[in-house]
């Protein structure tokens, strides 16, 4: 299957771009952004997928804001993969690695954005992530993060917000390979455990003149399997400084599973040791109504049609209960010490 990729020289196997170097169903090809004003004021957590094994390209968009949880989502069958739109939903790379812009086109369920992004460092590619278990390769995913501001319009059940780059920051990530996604599969004798069981912290800090990546992923036993610690600055002729092994100290809020309060330590970073304190400002249950694995009937990669898009509005009161026991992200304020 020929594609408009196909006349570019950036081929890695011998195939079409259409089809990847692995036959595994859950190959897969993803963008994530997320967009805060620097305060609870609102979050904006977006995505968009391609699952060339499974013939699907999804996105979301998932906005806190005013004690309402809001998400537009759209499905379609997969063509050529160098075109990103799904139904209201598209990605423009203006400048690789540097300048994106985010857009999604006005529609019934009340969010809309046209917003363009501009990196405050340079992409910084993650280690990579490698999980087997009971012998099958569960995860093997490259991932590249950035910190950065947001610029454009964002509407809002009706109210229109001017974004501008002063105080609208977020983070984003590209990331690829295999992880689990669409429909599921019977389960045999990974029936016990979970897909990602364990704990897994991913913070990406942004100050004034430099971000933190804070990376750790630990079994229930304690064990890393994949950790990172490194300041990036934003002048680009400063080398990375990696600060050695993180330890953290997190606060949960009684009788649930939502941080309350953080405190992540670099007791070996160059120059002497630090912490940061963390303060949690607002919060998105993503795992809901967005692909993340709660629903049955919606999942990342999980065919829909020809092209499908739907909308959830809900009380945030009314999702936490649910949304705790998935993928939570929040944003926090980060004071170092």
């Amino acid at each position: 299957m020929l594609s408009s990729w196909d006349d570019y020289p950036v081929h890695q196997v011998a195939e079409t771009i259409r089809h990847v170097g692995t036959s595994d169903r859950n190959f897969y090809d993803r963008y994530y952004f997320n967009l805060h004003a620097s305060s609870g004021e609102l979050f904006l957590v977006m995505g968009l997928g391609q699952y060339p094994n499974l013939a699907v390209q999804d996105a979301f968009a998932c906005v806190t804001h005013k004690g309402v949880h809001r998400v537009v989502r759209a499905s379609r069958e997969l063509g050529d993969r160098m075109d990103t739109r799904v139904g209201p939903f598209r990605v423009e790379v203006i400048k690789p690695l540097e300048q994106v812009r985010f857009i999604l086109e006005p529609n019934e369920h009340g969010l809309a954005a046209d917003l363009t992004w501009d990196g405050a460092m340079a992409a910084f590619e993650e280690p990579r992530q490698y999980v087997r278990r009971h012998g099958r390769v569960l995860f093997d995913t490259m991932r590249f993060a950035q910190t950065g501001c947001w610029s454009g319009q964002l509407e809002i059940a009706g109210e229109k917000i001017r974004v501008t780059p002063e105080r609208w920051w977020g983070t984003r990530d590209r990331s690829w390979g295999v992880r689990p996604h669409g429909e599921p599969e019977h389960p045999g004798i990974r029936q016990a455990e979970g897909q990602m069981s364990g704990m897994w912290n991913y913070s990406p800090m942004q100050f004034a003149d430099h971000s933190i990546l804070y990376i750790l992923q630990e079994t229930n036993e304690g064990v890393r399997e994949l950790e990172e610690a490194v300041r990036i600055w934003a002048d680009r002729r400063r080398e990375p400084e990696w600060l050695g092994r993180p330890e953290y100290d997190h606060k949960l809020i009684p009788g649930t599973r939502i941080v309350e309060k953080s405190k992540i330590l670099f007791p070996h970073a160059p120059g002497g040791g630090f912490a940061v304190d963390v303060t949690i400002l607002t919060t998105a249950f993503i795992a809901v109504g967005t692909g993340y694995g709660m629903e049955n009937d919606w999942r990342h990669g999980m065919y829909q049609g020809k092209l499908v898009v739907q909308g959830l509005s809900k009380p945030v009161a009314e999702v936490r209960p649910l949304g705790q026991y998935g993928v939570v992200d929040h944003v926090g304020r980060f004071e170092t010490q």
